[in-house]
């Protein structure tokens, strides 16, 4: 239940930003563990309750929507670094 609390946030952030980026499955686990254990929710209790509580605070949903933001730069970055294979023709 909590990983669809935090696709929700997630979709809200792309679309508050208006980001366009297809995510698979496997790096939206990747974002949401990610961001579990650095606002340091992993292995908790009630996860999903504290996303919400988190999200409707003021200061923490700006952390998030940092966080998340600074995520998707950095997986842009590695893609695009990936993609260019220099002397490879």
């Amino acid at each position: 239940m909590s990983r669809t609390i935090f696709m929700l946030i997630l979709n809200e952030v792309l679309n508050k930003n208006r980001i366009k980026i297809r995510l698979s499955e496997a790096e939206k686990d990747q974002i949401y563990r990610e961001a579990l254990n650095y606002f340091g929710l992993a292995g908790g209790l009630n996860i999903c309750e504290a996303l919400e509580r988190a999200w409707e605070d003021p200061y923490n949903k700006g952390r998030i929507e940092d966080f998340i933001i600074a995520w998707l730069k950095r997986k842009m970055k590695r893609s695009i670094s990936e993609g260019y294979r220099a002397g490879i023709i």
